[in-house]
């Protein structure tokens, strides 16, 4: 009887024993197979390379952070630099800098430790927030292109696109499209934001019925924009073609016209009696007259200059966009053909060098600026060393320099 008891005793507390073994090992088992859904990607990329993907984008996010920051304060402290353009760059931005403190900070410590460790909510959101920013700027590109598009081809509906109403409402649809877009992805009714193995990032995956939102976003958000763009700039260059090609024609033409009207001809005799004083009050009117005529040339010429100045600056603007578009498309291209050609990330270089360069697209935007615009420059000596006193008005009554209120017809662009 006792050796019965005894038995089932035993027997009873090696199955308990079994029983919390097994929920022990399962809970382990669950746990590593979470974990495991953000390190497959470990023994893909190298350490070296990790490492120097992290600083990389440490040294992108601060430039980026600094540079978009003083664009802002430059931009909205020097009435010089401030028109219509520099709303959209201020929009532009501010979509940077949500990218370098939202995006960027996650992204470094991604390529420090290997492996995304900060769970699968942070995983959506970052993911969220970089498709809407990237969004963002490239609308608002594609806006400062348009606005450059109708100040040079067709200025006569300038004023009535480009009021204040108007600019904020085309600025929140770049914002509210751009993030409006990704809400089905983030509900996960059309893709899911999340981790993908291959790529070793957070990104767009297809949801549990195979639906992504990549393809469509591609186009909406991307290709059709860019064609925009190209469009707008080969109007752009041909119009101003056009106009050179004119100005040009009309400069020989007036070097044909003889020069054989004279106000007064000085080797003409001067008759004596009556007639002394009839030429006297001639001489005087006809001074006078000449006066008159050298003042409203001088005027004229004045204004053809203030004109020519603020065409010139209107070109380099232009100029300027079209840097900015071609260094976006440039950041954004390496990592997109590496996303397309090796899917299955075999050559793992390919892809660390995409995204540094999809980053750096944060930050260049005011290196180009600096480089492409004289007037942006002197905004930023102005903050940076606290000039006041180089702060400059607005060379027209309601306008900057920046929209020029006398563009009868281009004149030859040419960068002094």
């Amino acid at each position: 009887m006792t050796s019965e008891v005894l038995n089932q005793t035993l027997q009873s507390w090696s199955n308990g024993t079994l029983e919390y073994s097994y929920e022990v090992t399962s809970a382990r088992s669950s746990e590593a197979a979470q974990d495991s859904d953000f390190t497959d990607d470990t023994n893909r990329f190298t350490r070296p390379w990790l490492t120097f993907a992290a600083t990389a984008t440490i040294l992108i996010m601060i430039t980026g952070i600094a540079g978009n920051v003083l664009t802002i304060v430059a931009l909205l402290k020097c009435p010089r630099v401030r028109n219509v353009a520099a709303a959209f760059i201020i929009s532009l931005c501010v979509a940077d800098c949500l990218f370098c403190v939202f995006v960027l900070p996650f992204n470094a410590i991604r390529f420090i430790e290997g492996t995304w460790s900060f769970g699968e909510t942070l995983c959506t959101l970052v993911t969220f927030m970089q498709y809407g920013s990237v969004g963002v700027s490239l609308l608002c590109i594609t806006m400062i292109t348009i606005n450059r598009y109708i100040m040079i081809a067709h200025y006569s509906i300038y004023s009535k696109v480009y009021k204040t109403t108007w600019i904020m409402l085309m600025i929140a649809v770049c914002w509210l499209f751009s993030y409006g877009f990704q809400i089905p992805t983030l509900l996960g009714v059309w893709g899911k934001f999340g981790y993908s193995h291959q790529l070793g990032t957070c990104s767009i995956l297809p949801d549990d019925e195979g639906r992504s939102s990549k393809t469509a976003m591609f186009i909406i958000a991307f290709l059709i924009p860019c064609i925009i763009i190209v469009i707008c700039y080969s109007r752009i260059f041909w119009v101003v073609h056009k106009s050179e090609k004119r100005m040009k024609n009309h400069s020989k033409s007036q070097c044909s016209i003889p020069n054989n009207l004279r106000a007064v001809d000085p080797a003409a005799p001067l008759s004596t009696g009556s007639s002394s004083s009839a030429n006297n009050n001639s001489i005087s009117y006809t001074a006078s007259s000449s006066a008159v005529k050298m003042a409203t040339r001088a005027a004229a010429a004045n204004t053809d200059n203030r004109d020519a100045k603020a065409k010139r600056n209107e070109w380099r603007i232009t100029k300027m966009v079209l840097a900015i578009f071609l260094s976006f498309v440039m950041c954004y291209l390496p990592i997109t053909i590496s996303k397309i050609v090796d899917k299955n990330v075999s050559a793992p270089v390919l892809h660390i060098i995409g995204y540094i360069m999809l980053y750096l697209s944060a930050c260049i935007n005011p290196i180009i600026y600096v480089i492409m615009n004289k007037q942006y420059r002197q905004a930023y000596k102005t903050v940076l060393f606290c000039r006041a006193s180089r702060l400059l008005g607005f060379t027209h009554a309601g306008s900057s320099v920046g929209d020029s209120p006398h563009p009868q017809h281009l004149v030859a662009i040419q960068d002094s």
